[in-house]
């Protein structure tokens, strides 16, 4: 099966937003000014138009109110980063809502009013306008530049004018589309809007996909649009600081107009009203109303170009679209951008694939591959499991534009080569490490080749792990999205060879005729990214971090992943049937106090439970309703008012890690080896860990019970061999004190003294004799949180106190820890000045969006891109250094000719299974390799232990 299949792909979040009231302000958009930048009365007439039509009769026309739908699914996503750390998920919410415009209303014009900066004409009159707006967060304020960006590139015109607001330019557009034909669209929920409507314009809600017109609006309010702003100037609007009428309710306000029409009927008749209080409140404040009424009032002559022709659907600038969501890492929402332009530019690729299927022609092939210097290899498989793949077919190119596919398995009656003659003819060649070896994803290769006794050697670039290391922060690094980014190629879809669902083939069922292109592009594509990227590499100063770190890592995770572990699968079945019995009991229990049965798993049915039939307090709220997700739940069950929370969670923690773990694993138990054999991922985590997947062997807990149960069930695959673990001892910590070197800490970590306590000593003020275990845990919540940016009120969450106390810890660490305070500062200025951050290997990682001094100053509290900016210099270089401790470890077990196996690496942990007589040895070889690492200047530390199963182990002296 192509390796195009298993590129690990992060997609960007593609789910409904929810309903929010949009949250509008107009304070301080970075965005360029309009070209009218100035008003007069002279400016009061009909705007200047550009190329407006002479009618507009069966067109349709969108006009979005931006800056509300943007506040709507900034406030309505989870946050999102992009590659180089930036906040991204208003613009991918907000593009993505416009592609939705595109795609299913297919408007004839499309326009996007935003608000511009600075106070309007109401402000004017009124200068308590709007004045309890809340200022525009950080995260979102620097994303309306890409915002407009992108924008731009869909070839849809910005529409925006100092002294206006958005609403204004809408009523200005709607009414040029009223008066020539057409029907108008509004995009926005906001109210004030209800006055435009007409029987040719409409208020179009997103969210629900429904129109708003006079209809709604007499079923909500009893009146007519044209009723709307003398509404409004009765009722006023707490939102925009309308003041309105005192003591006048919507329903007063509809029966006074239903009544007496307009607002100048009201007051004309106010002394007429019989309720004395109501008549008094109006005619003392006429004037009030009528204020309100020109707040209220949007302009419909607002004095600004618009771009008709440009509104016109279809201008996209595909190139300028793409290379923004390179730079913001959307990949599904560019495909989706892709399909919306039917013009597509022409792929000049040339190239000459050839299928080598007789053995004359093989022999050749060998012959000419023993003699190149470097060649590009893949492999076609028959599983996406390396180690249980059968061999379909090799790639092989050397020059660009021309390969060779070699099939060893194809479908009934087309030619093939016998695979044992095929892999003995090659191994000369792919074990020679003179003859360089390229590729993507060669781990994969590797595995899959040593699975059929060839031992690949020569390895010198990876264009996948190439492209991780320029940008960490972009979600995928598959061959398709680099041919698409670099060689502006799109490359043969593996769904057109195989299909999918019931009907899917396995790629030894694919006609050579088809597969032959798509298996040769697969070496074809590398060769030419190679030399683009080596050249980038050199550029950035990356390319001896490349050689010596990531290149060399390939063949010690190609290792793990070949050794594999034992798992026991009867262990697992036992420790499968106490946990479904114990998740019956919690069943039973929570059934009980809830008085009924229901779906534990079904968030809306438990939230009832919660909420309506034991009344607790709603935390949180969602598009659905209240949440109940793991946050909610554990401040449930701290009130202690019900039970059923805590048992909930319970219940939650044993689902998932019997469905994960004990049921799963068994699944995915290698046939062959019967062993577990799991993949690590170069190219996903953007601080420079590996992670680990199919299955996650990283995350099985180790402090609770259950656990540890799990755990349990991994075994050394030998008898009388035993499980050897490897602990880096608070390795981030002593990455900081090396960074920071900050005195007090370092001399903590040079007398190996207890971090924590010191800390709890210097923040508490009291002799380190009488530091609790309490407060040694407050300290150790502050030396993991506050130093990636935790607020007080964070840290005072997580140790359940109150902030202004955590806020006195925060400012008492600090203050001992002066070298932190100033690492930290000068961390987020020198990537404010550069653009990124670095480890202490040299990894980059771009990062945008940190604030200036002046705007960090007063607030301990980190943005998104700070955060980010720290944790990738202390966990990066935390990274990188288990990194070399594997490549040197990896090397000594070759040099001294141990039986010693290197199983996992669990990010600060290695483990290893051994005969129980080398112990020693590779107590001495580890110990002296992993502590000498890196130029540090604090002594690196490596807890020991070892065990006859993996939650066994025990420290060993």
């Amino acid at each position: 099966m192509g390796k195009r299949r298993q590129q690990q792909v992060f997609p960007a979040f593609d789910s409904e937003a929810p309903q929010s009231s949009p949250n509008k302000s107009s304070e301080s958009l970075p965005v360029e000014k309009a070209v009218v930048k100035e008003r007069s009365a002279s400016q009061e007439s009909d705007p200047p138009v550009s190329g407006l039509p002479q009618t507009l009769a069966d067109k349709t026309v969108y006009i979005v109110d931006a800056h509300a739908l943007i506040y709507q699914v900034f406030h309505a996503l989870p946050a999102m980063t992009g590659p180089r750390g930036q906040p991204v998920g208003a613009i991918q919410g907000f593009i993505r809502d416009l592609a939705t415009l595109l795609s299913e209303k297919q408007p004839h014009y499309l326009f996007c009013a935003f608000d511009a900066r600075g106070p309007t004409f109401r402000h004017e009159k009124y200068d308590q306008y709007k004045i309890n707006r809340e200022a525009m967060p950080d995260d979102l304020r620097q994303q309306i530049p890409g915002i407009h960006e992108m924008v731009k590139a869909l070839g849809i015109p910005i529409l925006m004018l100092e002294g206006y607001e958005a609403d204004d330019i809408l009523a200005t557009v709607a009414r040029q589309v009223d008066e020539l034909g057409g029907e108008a669209y509004l995009v926005t929920n906001d109210k004030d809007c209800r006055q435009l409507i007409t029987e040719r314009v409409w208020m179009y809600n997103i969210r629900k996909d429904s129109l708003y017109d006079a209809e709604s609006l007499l079923v909500d309010w009893g009146i007519r649009p044209d009723q709307v702003v003398e509404f409004q100037a009765l009722v006023g609007d707490s939102v925009d600081n309308v003041p309105g009428v005192p003591q006048i309710g919507p329903k007063t306000a509809r029966d006074l107009l239903q009544q007496y029409e307009t607002l100048e009927g009201v007051f004309d008749h106010a002394a007429e009203i019989k309720a004395k209080k109501r008549r008094e409140t109006l005619m003392e404040n006429r004037a009030l109303a009528e204020l309100s009424h020109e707040l209220v009032r949007l302009k419909n002559d607002v004095p600004i170009p618009i771009d008709w022709e440009g509104g016109r659907v279809g201008g996209i600038d595909t190139q300028r679209v793409d290379a923004l969501c390179q730079e913001f890492g959307f990949r599904r929402l560019a495909d989706r951008l892709a399909k919306l332009d039917v013009s597509e530019a022409p792929d000049l690729w040339e190239a000459d694939y050839q299928t080598v299927a007789t053995v004359e022609a093989f022999t050749q092939l060998v012959e000419t591959l023993s003699r190149q210097q470097r060649i590009s290899i893949d492999t076609e498989t028959t599983s996406l499991n390396p180690r249980s793949a059968e061999l379909v077919g090799y790639s092989f190119a050397w020059e660009a534009g021309k390969a060779f596919y070699v099939p060893v398995r194809a479908p009934a009656g087309e030619p093939q080569l016998e695979v044992e003659m095929v892999n003995e003819a090659l191994r000369p060649v792919l074990e020679n490490p003179q003859i360089e070896k390229i590729g993507q994803n060669l781990k994969y290769d590797i595995v899959v080749l040593r699975s059929h006794g060839i031992h690949v050697r020569g390895i010198t670039f990876d264009t996948m792990v190439a492209d991780y290391l320029l940008d960490p922060g972009q979600r995928n690094h598959g061959l398709d999205d680099l041919a698409r980014r670099y060689l502006n190629h799109t490359n043969l879809p593996i769904k057109d060879l195989i299909g999918s669902g019931k009907n899917q083939k396995c790629m030894d069922e694919v006609p050579l005729d088809q597969i032959t292109p798509y298996a040769a592009e697969d070496a074809d594509v590398p060769l030419r990214l190679a030399t683009i990227l080596e050249e980038r590499l050199r550029e950035e100063g990356l390319l001896e971090l490349f050689q010596t770190v990531e290149i060399p890592l390939i063949e010690v995770l190609s290792e793990l992943e070949f050794n594999g572990i034992r798992v026991d699968a009867q262990r697992l079945k036992k420790l499968g049937k106490g946990f479904g019995e114990r998740l019956e009991e919690l069943q039973k229990q929570i059934h009980e106090m809830a008085g009924s049965e229901f779906n534990i798993d079904s968030p809306k049915q438990l939230a009832k439970v919660l909420f309506e039939d034991l009344q607790l307090p709603v935390m949180k709220r969602t598009k659905t309703g209240p949440s109940t997700d793991a946050e909610v739940l554990n401040q449930l069950a701290k009130l202690a008012v019900n039970e059923l929370p805590s048992h909930v969670i319970e219940y939650r923690q044993l689902a998932k890690l019997k469905s994960t773990y004990i049921d799963a694993l068994p699944t995915m138990i290698c046939e062959q080896t019967k062993r577990v054999h799991t993949s690590f991922k170069q190219d996903v985590a953007a601080t420079g860990r590996l992670s680990s997947k199919d299955p996650n062997l990283q995350n099985i807990p180790i402090r609770n019970e259950e656990g540890k149960a799990i755990r349990s069930a991994f075994l050394p695959a030998e008898k009388n061999w035993m499980f050897f673990a490897a602990d880096y001892s608070q390795i981030e910590l002593r990455v900081l004190a090396h960074f920071s070197q900050d005195e007090a800490l370092q001399e903590a970590f040079a007398t190996d003294q207890d971090v924590h306590a010191i800390v709890a000593s210097e923040v508490y003020e009291v002799d380190l004799a009488e530091v609790t275990s309490a407060m040694r845990r407050s300290a150790k919540a502050i030396n993991f949180g506050v130093i990636y940016g935790q607020s007080a009120f964070g840290l005072a969450k997580s140790l359940d106190i109150d902030a202004e106390e955590a806020a006195e810890f925060i400012e008492s660490y600090f203050t001992h820890y002066q070298g932190v305070d100033e690492f930290l500062e000068q961390t987020l200025a020198q990537c404010q000045q550069q653009g990124f951050v670095s480890t202490v290997l040299g990894r980059r990682r771009a990062v945008q969006g940190i604030r200036d001094f002046e705007r960090r100053q007063g607030s301990r509290q980190r943005n998104m891109p700070e955060r980010i900016a720290i944790n990738t210099v202390i966990q990066g270089s935390a990274a990188d250094l288990i990194k070399l401790a594997m490549l040197n470890v990896h090397r000594r077990l070759q040099q001294e000719d141990l039986r010693t196996r290197m199983l996992l690496q669990i990010h600060d942990e290695l483990l290893f299974e051994l005969p129980e007589d080398e112990i020693p040895q590779l107590r001495e070889l580890v110990l002296e390799e992993m502590t000498s690492v890196g130029e540090m200047d604090v002594p690196l530390k490596v807890d020991l232990e070892v065990g006859e199963n993996w939650a066994d182990c025990r420290p060993l002296q």
